[in-house]
């Protein structure tokens, strides 16, 4: 089976942003493929075909891209959605916990950029969406593998993105904010929690959890990624949604004045 609608292969669709941007590139023409670790317990969405998908295996990533192409004989749009968060001290998380989050975060990106790619170029068009966050270029502290991963993909994302441009292909980034989504409750723990972070571990796992409660909704960033998927003339990256947006400014503050408001925000002392 083959198809004259652009094909969008969505990371991570079961819920939260995932689950919204299929449903938004359903909504914008396109054939939507959504992925997950078992969609057999995956409720159906409407112009949505699931097929299994674990990142961190490469033969689990080339086998979902080749029934991709099977099924409807090309892939113009990947979004590399899946993804975990990591909180916690950085002296609490263990190396091991660490490699799991950039094997998800990064490395699974990598996996499905290298099969997905070839079809891209064979055809002279495609477009790959990395999702980032403002935390991939802003320090969070008891975030820092997490933020860590992030930083990685804006600058695998950006350097891909001058690699491809001359074969039709744009890799580009969409860095949400806070995003209302299960991101504390699925995140990773410490490893080895220690008592020296406890009290102010506490106070930002509560300011964390009032973040993300009063964050963007999950289609804020599903309408960034459809415009990335859209545009014209599309950029490097995009802000998804007006917190995000402000945030981009913070990039542009003298240093010390970034310093002084992040230890504020999160209420740290010394």
């Amino acid at each position: 089976m083959t198809t004259n609608r652009p094909v969008a292969l969505v990371t991570g669709a079961s819920s939260g942003i995932g689950k919204q941007t299929a449903l938004a590139l359903v909504a914008a023409g396109f054939e939507v493929v959504g992925t997950g670790r078992d969609t057999s317990r995956v409720a159906p969405l409407r112009g949505v075909t699931f097929f299994d998908l674990d990142v961190v295996s490469d033969k689990s990533v080339s086998a979902a891209v080749q029934q991709v192409i099977e099924r409807f004989g090309r892939i113009d749009v990947l979004v590399n959605n899946a993804g975990i968060g990591s909180i916690g001290a950085a002296e609490e998380t263990s190396v091991e916990q660490a490699q799991g989050v950039f094997d998800i975060n990064v490395f699974g990106v990598m996996r499905m950029v290298k099969e997905v790619l070839p079809h891209m170029r064979a055809r002279g068009r495609g477009r790959i969406i990395n999702l980032s966050s403002v935390q991939g270029f802003i320090p969070a502290p008891y975030m820092a593998v997490y933020g860590a991963s992030k930083h990685a993909i804006e600058g695998y994302s950006q350097s891909l993105d001058h690699e491809v441009r001359q074969y039709g292909v744009r890799s580009l980034l969409v860095e949400p904010a806070y995003t209302n989504t299960g991101f504390e409750a699925n995140s990773a723990k410490p490893a080895t929690p220690l008592q020296t972070y406890a009290d102010q571990r506490r106070i930002f796992d509560r300011l964390m959890t009032e973040a993300i409660k009063d964050g963007d909704d999950p289609a804020v960033v599903a309408k960034a990624i459809v415009t990335a998927a859209t545009d014209k003339k599309p950029k490097l990256s995009y802000a998804a949604g007006p917190m995000a947006g402000r945030a981009r400014l913070l990039r542009f503050v003298p240093a010390w004045v970034l310093d002084k408001q992040i230890r504020t925000m999160n209420k740290l002392t010394g």
